[in-house]
């Protein structure tokens, strides 16, 4: 097996952040705006991020390494999220990365881009809906999780499809 390439490990390292990440932005700034007059948990950018990122992750760096990404980042975001929110963050993101990573890998052989729009929106709709629910027992934030985590996920897009006509125009 070859050893994965310095960018795939950094896209990994780069997944496995967002957690901790997310997890203090709740902590530290509460709500922020998401748009549209909706607000969510300030995690909202980075779940979105790292949701992207898993499946960029998967790309570089294969299956299992992202698997065991995903237990990190469980165990990650259990340890590091404010006692209150330890629970629903790591649940929230063990159950959405595994349906993302479900949804993706069938999809992938359609297409990155079609992959990464089905799997994440599966995945912020299912972190969304738990992580709301156990978090705060409400869904009052759920429109504005869904817009902040959707942004990230066509701002990722936007910059892949980018990518790739400025690499196929260089070719």
């Amino acid at each position: 097996m070859n050893a994965p390439a310095p960018a795939g490990i950094a896209t990994l390292i780069a997944y496995i952040a967002t957690i901790p990440a997310a997890n203090l932005a709740v902590t530290h700034f509460g709500a922020v705006p998401a748009g549209f007059g909706y607000a969510a948990p300030a995690g909202v950018y980075m779940v979105g991020l790292a949701l992207v990122l898993r499946d960029l992750a998967r790309e570089a760096v294969g299956r299992c390494a992202v698997l065991a990404a995903i237990a990190i980042g469980t165990v990650l975001s259990y340890l590091l999220a404010d006692p209150s929110l330890a629970i629903a963050s790591a649940v929230a993101f063990a159950v959405a990365e595994t349906m993302d990573f479900a949804v993706y890998e069938p999809l992938r052989q359609r297409g990155l881009l079609i992959a990464m729009l089905a799997s994440n929106a599966v995945g912020l709709l299912a972190d969304s809906l738990l992580f709301l629910k156990l978090a705060f027992n409400s869904f009052e934030y759920l429109p504005g999780q869904i817009l902040g985590k959707t942004w990230m996920t066509f701002a990722a897009v936007a910059a892949l499809t980018l990518l790739r006509r400025r690499k196929r125009a260089a070719a």
